[in-house]
């Protein structure tokens, strides 16, 4: 840590892994865990919130004061203080025996803030033990000229830093994704002019398809570029492809999309942070169909089950993470889908539907479904006055419909378990059942393996 590389963590503001103190508090010590909970990371003293620079003078008191707190962490925590100028720089290493814990309890970092834990968040967490993450990993390849200075410029515009000079090594070093002069995957990511030259995975495919169904495409883009660019083009092929509508306030114009945009970018930016770009042969996939949008994310939240989504944060990709926080392009852990759901609820839209089988999946329903489902209940009330045939008709209709959609499940999804068929759907279990039944029966479908571990063989005799 040198005065440099202090100047331009201010510039950069505060991050993942980087904390700003006006002034020496003993509190001080659950930024300590946090950071040695997470990825490690280095608190300002003398420096505020606003990355103005108030000062701070480093005392042997201080230093004593400093060390003791960091010693009566849980397991210790050895950490490096120096003065530099004004600023005192506190340097906390990612801890190899997580978790710790202080006087407060056990704290972890998340973006740009401290946050408490909870044991369950706690169990989580720690549950896999691999130490570094693959975005983490030194690429042994990659060069420092195969860095672009202009996709640096652009990150700092986006993230609002004022930065004169453009050093790559310094700059991507002070994010933490170069470590020693070795670039890791999330600064390949970032910042490589050609990520796929490194990483063949990094790419998203934008797909949009005539019908409801996988078969015919009016237009796809295949970006092979880093991870801004990719947020940056999938917002224009969402607005693209969706029905929008104006609204004029006094002297503005304001287009109004028929999902809300808000909702859509928020899950844009979670499947590109939480991806698993180990994955070989992947590509994160966003899908518009003419009732719906579909977001499929390749890989799956370790340990975390379907009912936790929304209520607790468990990142695969901190740095990555960190990255679009700053730039202001995702909101602070923990609350993503929730606010998906809040602005879909004030469209007077049904709620996202979350898929996680070996990928994630967020499915948005377009307004268009909704109404013409209706449609087809007043059509259905008519009918059946004129005459009682015509009800039972319509059951079966319905029964060989659900059918469809529990075949089609099944193709893009071998693995599916009835439980996720019935929860995407939205039937009873027991009519899951009836209906798999029925397809057995049929010769159309029939389970190959056990329960668990097995999967479904679709028999071509049926037609969806």
């Amino acid at each position: 840590m040198d005065v440099n590389k202090v100047q331009i963590l201010v510039q950069e503001g505060e991050g993942l892994t980087v904390e700003f103190k006006e002034h020496f508090t003993p509190r001080i010590d659950e930024d300590i865990v946090a950071f040695a909970n997470t990825k490690g990371g280095v608190i300002l003293l003398g420096v505020r919130d606003d990355r103005t620079v108030s000062g701070e003078k480093l005392t042997n008191d201080m230093k004593a004061r400093i060390n003791s707190v960091a010693r009566n962490c849980n397991p210790p925590v050895q950490v490096k203080i120096k003065q530099l100028q004004n600023i005192i720089a506190i340097d906390v290493p990612q801890g190899d025996e997580k978790p710790y814990n202080c006087s407060s309890g056990y704290f972890r970092r998340l973006d740009g803030t401290t946050q408490k834990m909870t044991n369950h968040e706690l169990r989580i967490m720690f549950q896999e033990h691999e130490t570094t993450s693959y975005e983490e990993k030194i690429n042994k390849d990659i060069t420092w000229n195969d860095i672009s200075k202009e996709k640096i410029q652009n990150f700092l515009k986006e993230a609002d830093v004022s930065i004169r000079k453009i050093v790559p090594r310094d700059i991507l070093t002070s994010l933490s994704i170069a470590q020693d002069g070795k670039i890791t995957n999330a600064g390949i990511l970032f910042f490589a002019k050609n990520p796929r030259k490194f990483i063949l995975q990094s790419q998203m495919t934008l797909i949009a398809f005539k019908g409801r169904d996988r078969v015919h495409i009016y237009d796809r883009q295949d970006v092979q570029d880093d991870l801004l660019t990719q947020f940056k083009t999938s917002v224009l092929f969402l607005m693209k492809h969706l029905n929008r509508r104006s609204e004029i306030k006094g002297v503005n114009r304001k287009d109004i999309y028929e999902i809300p945009f808000e909702a859509l970018r928020e899950a844009v930016a979670n499947a590109i942070i939480h991806r698993d770009y180990s994955m070989r042969g992947t590509s994160l996939m966003v899908e518009v169909y003419d009732d719906r949008v579909e977001i499929v994310n390749p890989g799956v939240f370790p340990g975390v089950k379907r009912s936790d989504f929304g209520k607790i944060s468990v990142r695969r990709n901190e740095r990555i993470a960190d990255l679009f926080f700053r730039m202001d392009k995702a909101e602070r852990a923990g609350t993503g889908i929730k606010r998906m759901k809040e602005a879909m609820a004030g469209a007077e839209l049904p709620a996202p539907v979350i898929r996680q089988t070996g990928f994630y999946t967020i499915i948005f329903k377009r307004p268009g479904e909704k109404a013409e489902i209706k449609e087809q209940k007043k059509v259905g009330e008519k009918v059946g006055e004129k005459g009682g045939e015509s009800k039972e008709k319509s059951k079966e209709k319905s029964k060989e419909k659900s059918k469809e959609k529990i075949l089609r499940l099944m193709i893009e999804n071998p693995a599916i378990t009835i439980q996720e068929i019935a929860e995407i759907l939205g039937m009873s279990l027991a009519g899951v059942e009836k209906s798999i039944r029925t397809l057995k029966q049929q010769g159309c479908l029939r389970r190959i393996g056990p329960d668990k571990g097995g999967h479904w063989e679709i028999i071509d005799t049926y037609s969806t």
